[in-house]
């Protein structure tokens, strides 16, 4: 049986590694460090489950969250919000499936992806 498909949107590599190392028991992981090319990529592709920043280059990771949700074929794609920011993770709790303020573990973030494969 093939993995579902994962998208890391990270702009730090440190974290962006970490978040994809959790993921890949469980989901074929792809990295993107930038919003604009992580919305094209969206464009293109139905993941199964988006880890978000909110902080990030070129578009922010609220606007993505935003696409996502507007986006029919992305329905029933879970969105995990990686944030330091509290205020921020308030405002969106709402659109994500779930809001982990960093730092987060890995040992945290492999478990719940276990729950949302």
């Amino acid at each position: 049986m093939s993995k579902p498909l994962a998208l890391v949107v990270e702009d730090d590599p440190h974290l962006s590694q970490i978040f994809s190392i959790a993921l890949s028991d469980f989901f074929v992981v792809e990295a993107i460090t930038d919003g604009t090319k992580a919305l094209a990529w969206l464009g293109e592709i139905v993941p199964h489950l988006v880890v978000l920043d909110l902080n990030l280059p070129g578009v922010s990771g609220a606007q993505i969250l935003q696409s996502i949700r507007a986006d029919s074929r992305l329905k029933s794609t879970r969105v995990i919000l990686a944030t330091a920011d509290p205020r921020q993770a308030y405002d969106l709790q709402d659109k994500a499936d779930v809001v982990l303020l960093k730092p987060i573990s890995i040992v945290q973030l492999r478990d719940l992806s276990e729950r949302l494969k």
